[in-house]
């Protein structure tokens, strides 16, 4: 049998639910959307243009979207959230107030809120994202698989896997290559899993990343407001 569903689709309303939450009439629901893409397009390429250089990645986990009759709130969730603020002290402030000035036409009021990830290599994206900057740096695919699942064992998780396809370490021909550690159990709906696909951009061709993270705990989170 194939296991080709989204885990985490799999598991709405259990152990997952939605990261966009609003409701709209049949004929306004492509404008939700389109407005939800918006928001999101603008806090990944504002992050990426004022994290610095010398970081490996920006450290997105997810960005959370919900509206109301009178105001829509966007959550970011970061996992090395103190990057914003680096060599800039007033840089959360000055990112709410282009994150107004750049949606000034929306008449609900707008607010923008920054969480930080206590354990930040317990989130699939950022660990997607080490390895990828990884096999960026031509590092050895496995040397980077190895280091991230030591990463997100420090992290308390219970399992990781994590895949790699495409032309590893520049191969001719495109293959797929996987990695466990820990329990990982996909079929279970009431087991915590989190799951990411990535795309890694590399000299040699486009790399697809999928990473399942299993653990038997909530995120826990630090206001950064």
């Amino acid at each position: 049998m194939g296991q080709k569903i989204n885990p985490l689709g799999f598991r709405l309303g259990t152990t997952q639910s939605h990261h966009s939450l609003w409701f709209a009439q049949p004929r306004n629901y492509s404008e939700g959307l389109q407005e939800d893409q918006k928001f999101r397009n603008f806090v990944k390429k504002y992050v990426q243009k004022n994290i610095p250089l010398s970081s490996a990645t920006e450290g997105i986990a997810r960005i959370e979207i919900k509206k109301g009759i009178e105001e829509i709130e966007v959550i970011l969730f970061m996992g090395f959230p103190k990057l914003l603020t680096e060599n800039r002290p007033q840089g959360v402030e000055e990112f709410k107030r282009n994150f107004q000035k750049e949606f000034h036409y929306i008449t609900r009021k707008l607010k923008l809120s920054i969480k930080g990830i206590a354990k930040p290599y317990g989130n699939p994206n950022i660990i997607a994202e080490f390895i990828a900057e990884q096999l960026k740096n031509r590092v050895s695919f496995r040397k980077a698989i190895k280091k991230a699942i030591e990463l997100s064992e420090e992290a308390d998780t219970k399992g990781i896997q994590v895949q790699i396809a495409g032309r590893i370490d520049g191969k001719e021909i495109a293959r797929v290559e996987w990695i466990r550690e820990g329990r990982v159990p996909l079929q279970t709906i009431r087991a915590k899993i989190d799951y990411c696909s990535y795309t890694a951009r590399t000299i040699y061709g486009v790399l697809g990343i999928k990473i399942w993270i299993f653990r038997d705990k909530e995120e826990e989170f630090v206001s950064i407001d």
